[in-house]
């Protein structure tokens, strides 16, 4: 039996019409950029998260970005991030002009330990920027209430967690604005790149507004130093005909998961936290750790099931921040989280067949 990382044969096959009606409405319209398409998607959106806006922009690594330009986040300042994401959240930051300040996660969850964020607060500390990590939404009690105390913004980076909740409050409803991601493989993507901004506060979403449209509220008057970041109207269109369907697709992975979690017994594989009455993770990635990664992937793959790492070297020993000085063994957890982490297949469409299968696999597996 083959089971690829990820499939869209059946998520696309049962809304196949649906997505071509879609392409064929937006092509007879010939509008493109900021029409009705994204108008009503940033509508349904806003309205799915529990927030007053939603701006929709080119990708979820520019959401971030135009977050932090929107908030005057720039140069000399910090924000404190996760160690263990991915790069993204940092590059959003660099791209500021500010400074990336990594906080362990723990490990058991995957996610920022709101333990360790108060000693890396300075008084060049502008924003804590949480990432809700392979779909599961961060200790935001925890979070905030360190966020109250030190008077920080918190933003959120809910990449992967589309629909996810934390006592029944969905992911992007905490902060002061977060962003989103659309790419392809997320639990909600769109037919290519695409992103947005969801926030409640009025001033932040007018600023991403002009930002993401070369500063531009009025055409060819321009109030800031913008970007070209528009969700376009065909990208719009798919997600709009998407999103009714995001619960039932997070529903059938939630399904998939609660097998894994309940029926792997092997004891050289250790499983990620089970759902429960606060943390309700969508499983964007169903991530287990092996001290014997290597031997696993390599075992499951002979075997046809397709596994990815998600990330095989931490941040802060990648090239990219190496004016950051950070050695190795810095930050353990990230390093180990990197040397031991391994994603299974759990996707919308993978048969009741496929996931026995890949039990099976998992509890025969010799570590």
């Amino acid at each position: 039996m083959k089971i690829p990382y990820q499939s869209f044969d059946v998520l696309h096959g049962e809304i196949h019409d649906e997505l071509s009606n879609s392409f064929e409405r937006v092509l007879s319209n010939n509008y493109f950029i900021l029409g009705n398409e994204l108008k009503q998607f940033e509508e349904s959106f806003a309205k799915y998260v529990g927030t007053k806006y939603a701006i929709g922009c080119g990708n979820g690594l520019e959401a971030l970005h135009l977050i932090l330009r929107a908030m005057n986040i720039g140069e000399g300042d910090e924000v404190i991030v996760p160690s263990n994401t991915y790069i993204a959240s940092a590059l959003a930051i660099s791209y500021a002009g500010a400074t990336p300040v990594f906080v362990e996660p723990k490990i058991e969850t995957f996610t920022i330990d709101p333990e360790r964020i108060e000693e890396k607060i300075t008084s060049r500390t502008k924003a804590i920027m949480v990432v809700h990590l392979y779909g599961r939404v961060c200790d935001m009690d925890s979070i905030c209430a360190v966020a109250k105390k030190h008077n920080l913004p918190i933003i959120e980076d809910a990449a992967q967690a589309h629909g996810a909740t934390y006592k029944g409050k969905q992911a992007g409803s905490f902060g002061i604005a977060s962003g989103f991601s659309f790419y392809p493989g997320k639990n909600l993507g769109a037919l290519g790149d695409a992103g947005a901004v969801v926030t409640d506060n009025k001033d932040i979403a007018e600023k991403v507004l002009c930002l993401r449209n070369y500063g531009s509220k009025v055409k060819y008057y321009h109030e800031y130093k913008g970007y070209n970041s528009r969700l376009d109207e065909l990208q719009a269109a798919f997600l709009n005909a998407k999103l009714p369907y995001l619960n039932k697709w997070n529903d059938r992975r939630k399904e998939i998961a609660n097998r894994l979690i309940n029926e792997v017994k092997n004891p050289s594989i250790i499983l990620p936290l089970p759902n429960d009455k606060d943390y309700s993770s969508v499983w964007h990635i169903f991530a287990v750790r092996c001290k014997n990664r290597e031997a696993l992937q390599e075992y499951l793959n002979e075997n046809g099931i397709g596994t990815l790492k998600h990330y095989p070297l931490p941040m802060h020993l990648q090239k990219a921040y190496a004016e950051l000085s950070i050695p190795k063994g810095a930050l353990p957890i990230a390093e180990e989280i990197s040397e031991t982490q391994l994603s299974l297949p759990v996707f919308y469409g993978m048969s009741d067949e496929q996931v026995d299968y890949l039990i099976e696999k998992l509890n025969s597996f010799v570590g």
